[in-house]
C-alpha cells in the first residue's frame, strides 16, 4: 500500500463498452500490483440484500451455544461449521473470533481418497431449519452473489494481465471450491488479534464489513493501514494462489483484524478445483521484468506450513504448493490441528 488510503474502485467500468472494460481491467491490475487492497463499489449487490444477510448472521451468533454446537466444526472432516472463540490458529497464534465456515458443496470423494486434500470437498454443516429458519437459504444466496462479482473480477484481471477473459475460468477446472466465513469478533484482548497477521490462501477475497472498523493491511512501507468499512463497498484483496499463478506480479497482502469493539463481518474466498495447478501463467515480459525489478514482489513468500511452524518458523517464509488443494490443506493443517487429529490422524 503506497498511501494511507485504500483505493476506491467502481465496478461499473467492467459493465461498460470495450474501452471502459479495458480501462477497468488495467486499473484493477495496477492497483492490485501496487497496493493489494481495494474498496469495490457499484458491485451490483443491493444494500437490502447485504442488510438481510447480516440480520441472519447476527441471529445465528445470538443462538445459545448448545444450538450452535449442533454444527460444531470438529464434527466435520471437511472443516465446515461453527467454532468457538479461540478455536482457530493463525501463524500459530490464537484468533479471538467466533465463526461459521461454509464452502462450495461439491460431491465428496471417498473417505480414503488420496491425496488427503481431495477429502476437503463435501457437504456443508447446516443447522436444522427449525432452529434458525431461512439461514441456509440466505447464506447460500448471498455467497452466490459474491461468487458472481468475483467471477467478473477474475475476468477483468485476466484481461489486465494480457490474457483471454476466460483464462481463469479454464484454470479453475470442473469442480471449483470457494470458502466463506461468517464472523463475530468480540473486543480483542490487549496484545492479541481478532485474526492474526496472515495472507489469504485463495485467489480473491471479498470482505463485507458490517459498519465497525478493525481490518488492517500492511503497507509496502511496513505500516498497518486501516481498511475502514464503507457503505455499499466490499473490501477486496488477493491471495496466495493468484500470487503463485502471476509469478509474484500480484502478491497477497498481509492483513489482520484488531477489534476495539464487537463487530460482525463476512469473508468470501474465491477458489478453483482442488486439483487446479498453481504453476505461473505465461505473461508478457513486462510483468516478469516488473517482478525482477521490485524486491517486495520478487522476494514475497507464502504462509508457513504446519511443520515449519512446529520447527519455530512463522510468517511468510514458505514456497507455493503445486495445486490449490495442497495450499488449502496447508491452511487447514496449521489452523485446525484438533480437527486434523480427529479426522486425519495420519497427517498429524
Amino acid at each position: 500500500m503506497t498511501s494511507a488510503v485504500v483505493p476506491v474502485v467502481s465496478h461499473v467500468g467492467w459493465r461498460g463498452d470495450a474501452a471502459q472494460r479495458a480501462a477497468f481491467a488495467s486499473e484493477l491490475v495496477e492497483v492490485f500490483h501496487e497496493v493489494g487492497f481495494i474498496a469495490l463499489v457499484d458491485h451490483g449487490v443491493p444494500q437490502e440484500v447485504i442488510d438481510d444477510y447480516f440480520d441472519m448472521v447476527e441471529a445465528f451468533f445470538a443462538l445459545p451455544e448448545e444450538k450452535k454446537a449442533l454444527i460444531d466444526k470438529r464434527l466435520s472432516p471437511h472443516f465446515r461449521g461453527w467454532e468457538r472463540v479461540g478455536a482457530e490458529l493463525t501463524d500459530n497464534r490464537v484468533d479471538y473470533r467466533e465463526q461459521v465456515d461454509v464452502s462450495t458443496e461439491n460431491p465428496a470423494y471417498p473417505p480414503d481418497a488420496l491425496p488427503e486434500y481431495l477429502r476437503l470437498d463435501g457437504p456443508n454443516h447446516w443447522l436444522p431449519e427449525d432452529v434458525l429458519p431461512g439461514f441456509q437459504a440466505t447464506v447460500t444466496d448471498f455467497l452466490a452473489r459474491l461468487k458472481a462479482v468475483a467471477d467478473e473480477l477474475m475476468a477483468a484481471l485476466a484481461v489486465g494481465l494480457g490474457l483471454p477473459a476466460d483464462a481463469f475460468v479454464k484454470a479453475f477446472g470442473e469442480r471449483p471450491m470457494s470458502l466463506a466465513k461468517l464472523i463475530s469478533y468480540p473486543r480483542t484482548p490487549e496484545g492479541e488479534a481478532g485474526v492474526n497477521s496472515h495472507h489469504d490462501a485463495g485467489f480473491l477475497t471479498l470482505v463485507v464489513q458490517h459498519g465497525v472498523s478493525g481490518l488492517e493491511a500492511l503497507s509496502a512501507e511496513g505500516e498497518w493501514i486501516p481498511v475502514p468499512p464503507m457503505p455499499g463497498a466490499f473490501a477486496v484483496n488477493i491471495g496466495e494462489m493468484l500470487q503463485s499463478m502471476t509469478g509474484n506480479y500480484l502478491i497477497a497482502t498481509t492483513h489482520r483484524v484488531i477489534a476495539t469493539e464487537p463487530r460482525f463481518s463476512s469473508a468470501y474466498f474465491h477458489g478453483p478445483d482442488l486439483r487446479a495447478s498453481l504453476a505461473p501463467l505465461e505473461l508478457d515480459a513486462r510483468f516478469t521484468e516488473a517482478v525482477a525489478a521490485s524486491p517486495r514482489h520478487r522476494d514475497a513468500g507464502f504462509m508457513a506450513k504446519r511443520e515449519e511452524l512446529l520447527a519455530g518458523d512463522s510468517g511468510t517464509i514458505s514456497d507455493s504448493a503445486g495445486v490449490f488443494g495442497e495450499q488449502l490443506w496447508n491452511y487447514y493443517r496449521r489452523s485446525y490441528p484438533d480437527v486434523v487429529e480427529t479426522h486425519y490422524p495420519s497427517a498429524t
